[in-house]
Formats: structure tokens, sequence, C-alpha cells
């Protein structure tokens, strides 16, 4: 997709954003381990409005309610660490990143184990027209048995919501170059679909509109 001239940043901080240390904390989880062989680098490390990419992720899970917040890395993880501002954010380095996404969800969900979260927020690195007011929707609907995913006209897409109680499942059926998808699509009958096209896209960024930092 051409982004062209680079809009409003939608990671801005925004004072309206819910309170993350409210009863019922949403963890956000950004996935962002990916080596991007066909882009010509890793994502994390893209430039696009004089911000790394994974920094534009995990500001805008901050500015969406989600507190904390797990970045994923992978693929050039320490020059990642070196070079992204990443501010209170956990970051978890996914050993087996080479065998897809699925390993990266595991790892993330893993390590919010230990976290009182009741939810989880998924957020892919490489999708930067996603807004802090589409992780919103999803957070408002956070429960531990809740499933929910953003929808655009008839597709469905990122932010994914995935409550506590789903997480085994989730990390079970996670595997090769699939992360949620495989489980969501078994509990079809209770997975709310969030309109978010009048506020997001969830194209990912596919061609280079800047240089590889």
């Amino acid at each position: 997709m051409n982004f062209g001239a680079v809009p409003e940043d939608p990671t801005a901080r925004d004072p309206t954003a819910r309170d993350p240390t409210g009863p019922s904390r949403v963890a956000g989880l950004v996935l962002a381990a990916g080596a991007g062989r066909r882009y010509g680098g890793p994502k994390a490390l893209v430039r696009l409005g004089g911000r790394l990419l994974v920094e534009r992720a995990v500001q805008l899970a901050r500015d969406g309610g989600c507190a904390p917040v797990v970045a994923v890395l992978g693929a050039a993880a320490p020059i990642v660490r070196s070079r992204a501002e990443l501010g209170d954010a956990l970051t978890v380095e996914n050993p087996d990143w080479p065998s897809g996404m699925g390993s990266s969800l595991r790892s993330g969900l893993a390590a919010l184990g230990d976290t009182d979260a009741v939810a989880a927020v998924v957020l892919l690195v490489d999708m930067p027209g996603i807004t802090a007011e589409a992780v919103r929707r999803l957070v408002a609907l956070a429960e531990p048995d809740r499933l929910a995913m953003a929808g655009y006209g008839n597709r469905r897409g990122h932010p994914v919501l995935l409550g506590r109680a789903h997480w085994t499942g989730v990390s079970e059926s996670a595997v090769g170059d699939v992360g949620a998808r495989p489980y969501l699509r078994r509990h079809a009958a209770r997975l709310r679909v969030v309109p978010c096209d009048d506020v997001a896209d969830d194209a990912d960024l596919d061609t280079p509109p800047a240089t590889v930092s």
C-alpha cells in the first residue's frame, strides 16, 4: 500500500485514553519479531514519520489504554533494543522467530502470564494505519472470557482482543506463521467484531516508504 505523505501520527498521545491503572487492566502485545525478508529488513526498524514502527506500535498500545505493554522481538533484536525508545515497555526476545508469528504470540502471552491483565490487545508492528481509537474500542470490551477483533467492512483484522481465559488455547493453536486465527475460527460464535474502518486501516506495510535504519 502506498501511504504517500505521512498523515498526522495516529499514535499521538490522547488525554482521553483509558486509565490503565483502573480495575480491569488490559495488556498491549506488539509482535515485532519478523525479518521482513520481502520488505528488505526488519519492519521494527523502519522509520515512518520520524519514528521507528516498533516505537509507534508500542506508543499506540499505551495511548489506546493498554498497560503493561510487551514487545516481542526476534530478528535484529539487539539492534532494535539499542535504537528504539520504548520507555517502560517490556521487551521479550523470541529465539524461535524464524518459525513464524505463532511462536511470537506464544512468547508474548507467556510473558504476560505473571501480570494481572484480564486481556491482551494484539498489534502487529507493520500496520501504521491502526489508531489509538481502534485500540480503545477493543479495550472497552475487555473481560477474561472475551474474544474480539476489529472489523473493516466485510473483513476482520487487527487489533485483536484475547481474554485471559483464552491465552492457553490460543498458545496451543498458534503454530508456524499463524497467530490466533485458528482459535478464533473455532470460537466464531462467541467472537465480537468491532467496526473500526471509520477510524483505522490495518493494511500492512509491504512496500518500503522509507529506508531501514
